[in-house]
């Protein structure tokens, strides 16, 4: 049997066909992806039906040999509305398998329907540039290959539609169209980047500061400290151990990234200029500045939890990851150890065994953006039927809300005071105006408010690179914002594995993306109507 022929050869195959008994030409449907590789990540790709699930889908009317299903992306998720389901008749051939008449009653096939998806490719085009652009830049600057992973997502923060969601390294998907290439999926499936995963939603990360949002939020709800209560930041201190409290050699100490120290900080002040110290002692207490644990490790993740991490948020894409947010007991199950005050101080600050992917970090700039409503992430608005009928709408819609006073139950929901999200909204506002990403993330005449970030790592990648230099660990680039800060339409984040500092880096790429949907605003509505 052969597959993707040359159509010069089939059209002879056909003609020639009376005289070549047992060969026979079929046509079949394959997909063709437009977009190809700038939306392969979210589309997917068909392939040839699983071995394991040959009798699930022979039950459902598919031919194991000749018929395909989603892998990967909507095609994936959306198996069952996209496939439609295939006709029958039984017909009467010669001995050179012409067909002499049809027998029986025929069964008509069903088409598929169609999806419309949240994304617009426009946007989508410019955050793969700009994401690609910088990492380039990286490489150069760093003179070698320094980073391989990167994500963009863009969302509308109201409603949860995914705007742009970009994935890098990826894959061809019209390479895997009609055929999928031995060669070529093996070397897909042997890149230790992982091109078949979708980064954005798949691959978790510590987030490093874009974490101290949720100790923010959590340490002004529960009254740790005031907006206005100021803590001493000196750049390091040290937390005894607390099995060997008089002992020096066994204390710890944890730095400030600026190691001279910010001095007196507030909580807005925090937030602008990412102070470690100041949320090592909000989040885990220090004597003489904050009381007794701070917010504790409990508390800190029930707020992250109702900020969206910690599971999966249900998006309606394959393989998202829940991420990981830690607790005692998970310590102790897993690695049989107690936990630390220096594991809370890490948990605080989105280091340690914190973890999540862009997608959830990106959750909790949104859900802050609009006010506390934990929204739907989604790419799909409408299912189409063949002549273009909408037979289902995915309206947007919240998971929860952590500000409205109810808390829903079988959700990770908490009730936070409004004026909680506001302050912190306005320390995000600094970020921007006067902060942390200052130099690299303003936008020219709209306001947007962020979230720098700069996580720790050490992994496979970086041990083989002999790149785990205790003290001098390497670093992802995180990046979030939404714009403008009074009235949010966009919320966009940036990621780039071993990107260095998170404002250098990923500011950039936001404000590249941000700038793009402003200027597609105004195109659009200068040809409007």
């Amino acid at each position: 049997m052969a597959c993707d022929i040359d159509e010069t050869v089939g059209r002879v195959l056909r003609e020639e066909q009376v005289n070549l008994p047992g060969v026979s030409i079929e046509a079949v449907p394959v997909r063709e992806y437009p977009n190809g590789v700038l939306t392969s990540s979210v589309i997917g790709y068909l392939g040839p039906i699983p071995e394991a699930e040959v009798d699930y889908y022979t039950d459902l009317g598919f031919v194991p040999a000749r018929d395909r299903v989603g892998y990967g992306g909507v095609e994936f998720s959306f198996q069952n509305e996209l496939a439609g389901l295939n006709g029958q008749k039984n017909v009467e051939v010669d001995v050179a398998g012409q067909i002499l008449r049809e027998v029986g009653e025929i069964v008509a096939p069903q088409p598929g329907n169609s999806l419309r998806l949240t994304i617009d490719a426009r946007l989508q085009a410019a955050a793969e540039t700009a994401l690609l652009t910088r990492m380039a830049f990286l490489d150069r600057f760093s003179a070698e290959r320094r980073t391989s992973i990167g994500a963009v997502i863009a969302m509308n923060p109201q409603t949860g539609e995914i705007l742009a969601m970009v994935s890098t390294p990826t894959y061809e998907n019209n390479r895997l169209a009609r055929f999928i290439p031995e060669y070529y999926y093996r070397q897909l499936e042997a890149d230790p980047a992982h091109p078949l995963i979708n980064h954005a939603i798949s691959s978790p990360f510590p987030p490093g500061s874009t974490f101290k949002l949720v100790t923010a939020i959590g340490a002004l709800n529960e009254g740790v400290v005031s907006p206005t209560e100021q803590i001493f930041d000196p750049g390091t201190i040290t937390i005894a151990n607390r099995y060997y409290p008089t002992d020096p050699g066994r204390a710890k100490e944890f730095f400030c990234w600026l190691r001279e120290g910010h001095g007196l900080v507030d909580m807005l002040r925090g937030i602008s200029v990412s102070c470690n110290v100041y949320f090592y002692m909000v989040g885990g207490g220090y004597p003489g500045e904050v009381e007794g644990d701070g917010l504790g490790i409990d508390r800190i993740g029930t707020y992250a939890r109702a900020l969206g991490y910690g599971s999966e948020l249900g998006i309606d894409l394959p393989g998202e990851h829940a991420g990981l947010i830690p607790s005692p007991d998970w310590k102790r199950i897993t690695l049989g150890e107690s936990w630390s005050t220096g594991d809370t101080y890490n948990a605080a600050t989105g280091q340690g065994f914190v973890l999540a992917t862009p997608l959830q970090v990106l959750t909790s700039v949104s859900t802050l953006a609009n006010g506390g409503r934990v929204m739907w992430p989604h790419v799909v608005s409408d299912v189409l039927d063949g002549e273009g009928n909408v037979v289902e709408h995915y309206e947007p819609r919240a998971l929860w809300d952590i500000s409205d006073g109810i808390l829903t139950p079988g959700t990770p929901d908490v009730d936070v005071q409004p004026w909680v999200i506001q302050l912190v909204q306005q320390g995000m506002r600094l970020v921007v105006s006067e902060g942390t990403a200052a130099d690299y993330a303003q936008l020219e005449n709209i306001s947007s408010a962020g979230k720098t970030g700069t996580g720790e790592f050490c992994d496979a990648q970086a041990l083989a690179r002999d790149l785990c230099i205790p003290g001098r660990w390497p670093t992802h680039a995180w990046y979030a914002a939404y714009a403008p800060f009074e009235d949010p339409e966009i919320a966009v984040i940036a990621f780039v594995y071993n990107g260095g500092e998170g404002a250098v880096t990923s500011g950039p790429i936001v404000r590249q993306v941000l700038e793009a949907y402003f200027a597609l605003k105004a195109i659009d509505a200068a040809s409007a109507p």
